[in-house]
């Protein structure tokens, strides 16, 4: 006569775990099923109930059951003195399968750790053409080196996986240019100060916060044939091969506190006079009002043109001098700091060199080269210009609202403190 069945208890908050491991999409088929189990149990259902329900024969269900019967005090404790992520932790290693013998293992820890250190060498420290490894050539490094008698790249590419290694994914970073960390600390604390004082501003002064940069180089390429929309089990299909129709420039502004884009120019080019001449049209939206214009270190950021252009508009009469000799015209410092007076209605503030990530137009450059140019088809540069403004407004119609901008640069200068 079978024995009875374990009885269950859950709390309510390993419930909650249970029944999101159960709905996981990416957990393991036999953690889902056995979550299920464990959430039957506690229902009060009869083991034969559960097994015909999760697809289990009856031995497995009361082995489950048992388990986390047996296992129910430890989880309280856990519970109770320890995170949620630990509680989780714990139920999952409760709901697997306790570790088998297996073969003894072929290979040491000290030749594992060797193995994992070659992969973290470059390749051409080994005299070999290459710029990242590859499991195979791994595998045939550590024989070459009598690190092991043999190998299979499958094994080297477990110990990798079960080391967190990559050597075939990298990613790009900026080694900042500017020797003085201090003054890199403050420009940063500058900007996101910039940021978190624009709504105050403008409803105390109206001043406008605005984030402007260009975006260059955008192709109107044609594609040679129809995109193939997707349908069930195929993704959509863009033709290879295009046609190149000429190349656009956006300068786009961005408005701090609704998250809107205004006053962009598109146009072939991007000149000092440009920039200068885009600058006047974003303000000729409001010319009474005071701007704030947050930008990066470009050379057309601050130049003679714009210079002249904001000394004319806010109504400065002081001598400019000439470029390259005297007076506020004759280096990039002298007209930054011309440009980012506070007494001037029209003023810049300049992003640290290399820190485009701070300048927060960027994330909306992303969003259009997604939305619109990477699988875009343009029949000429007229119909890119269209497009790039039929999305402006729909963006600003559907998607604006403004960054809830946290960072204020204090972890930064702790950095370089």
């Amino acid at each position: 006569m079978p024995g009875k069945a374990a009885k269950i208890t859950i709390t309510e908050r390993q419930q909650e775990i249970l029944q999101t491991l159960r709905n996981a999409v990416t957990a393991p088929s036999r953690l889902r099923q056995r979550a299920s189990l464990i959430l039957l149990a506690f229902e009060r259902r009869r083991n034969d109930e559960i097994a015909q329900e999760v697809g289990l024969a009856q031995g497995p269900v009361g082995l489950w059951r048992r388990r986390w019967a047996c296992a129910f005090d430890r989880l309280i404790h856990i519970e109770c003195s320890e995170t949620r992520a630990a509680l989780r932790r714990a139920i999952e290693a409760v709901l697997s399968d306790e570790p088998r013998p297996g073969a003894p293992a072929k290979f040491t820890p000290e030749q594992v750790t060797q193995i994992l250190a070659v992969a973290c060498e470059p390749p051409e420290k080994s005299g070999r053409p290459i710029t990242h490894w590859t499991a195979h050539e791994l595998a045939d490094e550590v024989v070459t080196r009598d690190i092991v008698a043999s190998i299979s790249p499958s094994q080297v590419g477990r110990y990798l996986r079960e080391a967190a290694l990559q050597p075939h994914k990298s990613r790009y970073w900026l080694n900042t240019t500017e020797k003085d960390p201090e003054k890199f600390a403050q420009q940063a604390k500058a900007v996101c100060d910039t940021y978190l004082a624009a709504p105050a501003l403008e409803k105390s002064h109206g001043t406008l916060t605005v984030c402007v940069d260009e975006m260059t180089g955008m192709q109107a390429l044609e594609r040679n044939a129809p995109t193939r929309p997707m349908i069930a089990g195929k993704r959509e299909l863009i033709e290879f091969e295009y046609t190149r129709n000429g190349t656009l420039c956006l300068i786009g502004n961005f408005q701090v506190t609704t998250g809107e884009l205004i006053a962009p120019t598109i146009g072939p080019t991007r000149t000092e006079a440009d920039f200068a001449s885009h600058i006047e049209q974003t303000v000729a939206l409001d010319p009474e009002a005071s701007w704030v214009f947050v930008m990066d270190n470009l050379n057309t950021h601050c130049s003679e043109t714009l210079v002249k252009l904001v000394a004319e508009t806010c109504g400065i009469e002081t001598e400019l001098g000439k470029k390259g000799v005297d007076g506020v015209l004759k280096s990039v410092a002298s007209r930054q700091k011309f440009l980012s007076d506070l007494g001037h209605r029209i003023r810049f503030v300049y992003t640290p060199k290399h820190s485009s990530w701070l300048n927060q137009i960027e994330v909306i450059f992303g969003v259009i080269m997604r939305k619109v140019i990477r699988r875009g088809s343009f029949s000429s540069v007229e119909d890119l210009r269209t497009k790039l403004l039929n999305f402006i407004e729909y963006f600003n119609r559907v998607f604006a609202k403004p960054f809830r901008w946290t960072f204020t640069g204090r972890p930064l200068m702790k950095a370089t403190a």
